[in-house]
């Protein structure tokens, strides 16, 4: 942003992200407005790449980059958080499994928006919250158009940050009976659950193993953090009329679940083809999910291109990578909210 003296940017840190207020609606709703605008091609996405240091596996960085144009009235007139233009931004997030055992998040992520119409730098924000909220919105957009309105019982493997937004968002989506949760280590599983408690409409159970979890769910979500391929959601757990969601970093799933499905759903096709991880890494790498046997991008079928489900008995999976212009929806609306308030720290650029 410009000022008499120089160029300034709004610094955001987890704290001041905090205080802002943003509610899980508006959350979701920029995911929605962000999908919807994949759909009408009014983005940019570059797939993302990765940086994989010399640390002996310890983890590795993932890289998105993207744009997200103006419309409507936006385009209007200059905005807080962006131009006419629209805004761009880039993000950068550690995937660390072990730094539980530091106490800290497996994620950590920073996001820097830009204003495309100057290269003008617009905001610094720590993105650890935003990488958990978008995710578990994304899955929930996804729900949204893809799941049984009716489903009653939700399968969860995984306890990491995005595993709460998960399911907090479609336990609010969705009238649920039970919501079973289960992670690799106990005392992860058995702290999750009672975080999930105290603010979940549903009862919530914690199992020992997937395969309890996902037995005769009707939403079944993988978010495991394996360093290994391991069979954790198997494919004869997938009932008709299931909705599954598999995007560990690392596949949990097994070979031959595509074939079990009516309809194969991804946020973004091109981005499902690049890079070394994924869940359905293999599925790609082999064939098995190729342009021909994928239904839609979940942009096709939010803007009515595309049906989303159109039986309950169809079993549908959706598989969302992680997309930069879900970061950029969520950052743009958290700097209007901090333009209003006048919140964080101003930065001397130039």
């Amino acid at each position: 942003m410009a000022t008499t003296g120089g160029l300034w940017i709004r610094f955001l840190s987890g704290p001041d992200i905090d205080s802002l207020g943003l509610s899980n609606a508006e959350i979701v709703d920029a995911v929605e407005d962000a999908v919807r605008a994949h759909g009408d091609g009014r983005v940019v996405v570059e797939p993302r790449v990765h940086l994989v240091p010399d640390n002996d596996g310890a983890g590795h960085f993932n890289v998105l980059r993207g744009h997200l144009s103006a419309s409507g009235a936006q385009a209007g007139g200059a905005r807080a958080g962006g131009s006419r233009a629209g805004v761009s931004g880039v993000k950068v997030v550690g995937d660390f499994v072990a730094n539980y055992a530091a106490g800290l998040p497996s994620e950590l992520g920073l996001l820097t928006l830009y204003d495309p119409a100057t290269g003008v730098p617009l905001s610094i924000m720590d993105a650890t919250l935003i990488t958990a909220c978008r995710t578990g919105a994304m899955t929930a957009v996804g729900a949204r158009y893809l799941a049984r309105p009716d489903s009653r019982v939700l399968g969860h493997v995984g306890a990491r940050g995005t595993a709460f937004w998960n399911v907090v968002l479609l336990d609010e989506l969705f009238d649920l009976d039970e919501i079973r949760v289960t992670s690799r280590r106990p005392e992860s599983r058995e702290a999750f659950a009672r975080q999930l408690a105290a603010v979940t409409r549903a009862r919530v159970r914690v199992t020992a193993t997937a395969g309890e979890v996902f037995d005769g769910a009707d939403i079944l979500v993988e978010a495991s953090r394996l360093t290994e391929p391991e069979p954790l959601l198997r494919t004869a757990a997938v009932r008709p009329g299931a909705f599954v969601v598999p995007y560990g970093t690392v596949s949990a799933v097994e070979l031959d679940l595509l074939d079990v499905m009516d309809k194969v759903v991804v946020d973004d096709w091109r981005e499902a083809q690049s890079g070394r991880f994924g869940a359905l890494r293999r599925h790609v790498d082999t064939g098995r999910l190729s342009a021909g046997s994928l239904h839609a991008e979940l942009g096709q079928i939010v803007t009515g291109r595309r049906p989303g489900r159109e039986r309950d008995d169809e079993r549908i999976l959706f598989w969302h990578r992680g997309l930069a212009i879900l970061d950029i929806a969520v950052g743009r609306a958290i700097l209007r909210r901090a333009e209003e308030q006048d919140a964080g720290t101003m930065l001397r650029y130039r």
